[in-house]
């Protein structure tokens, strides 16, 4: 009998390899405690056949860098909630150029006012995400960033 496993799983009108071969890092920094939202990224980008590594909560930028460097990641994806994704943004990216890891893309998830897209963008951005954002469409646009 064959016992399906939940490898070829992928959300719906995403391919299950359209992330395969990368290394995503999923952070949750600051003390923000909801960490729903990136549980099920982390699950997603996993059924879109990357190898995914979640930190936990309340890691700060520094945590986050080293882990992401530690890990050999190809990005690394922040889910906020806090309202504080400007600081925290920007402090995970001065970390990672600190580092000598600016190559590492980031993208940040969660509750991220329009008006914030620029900032953002400005900062080095490669994504943002919210929860309107169809599960599909987060995964075809990092396999596009990431390509």
């Amino acid at each position: 009998m064959n016992v399906p496993d939940d490898s070829d799983r992928a959300p719906a009108g995403a391919s299950v390899s359209a992330l395969r071969g990368k290394r995503i890092l999923i952070a949750k920094p600051g003390l923000d405690g909801h960490d729903i939202g990136a549980k099920v990224i982390a699950l997603t980008l996993r059924d879109a056949g990357a190898e995914v590594i979640y930190t936990g909560l309340r890691k700060s930028p520094a945590d986050i860098a080293r882990v992401a460097i530690d890990e050999g990641v190809d990005a690394v994806g922040l889910s906020i909630l806090s309202g504080s994704h400007l600081e925290l943004v920007g402090q995970v990216v001065d970390e990672l150029r600190r580092l000598d890891a600016a190559d590492i893309a980031v993208f940040v998830g969660g509750t991220i006012p329009a008006a914030d897209h620029p900032a953002l963008t400005a900062l080095g951005v490669r994504g943002i995400y919210t929860s309107e954002q169809p599960l599909a469409a987060v995964v075809a646009s990092l396999a596009r960033e990431l390509a």
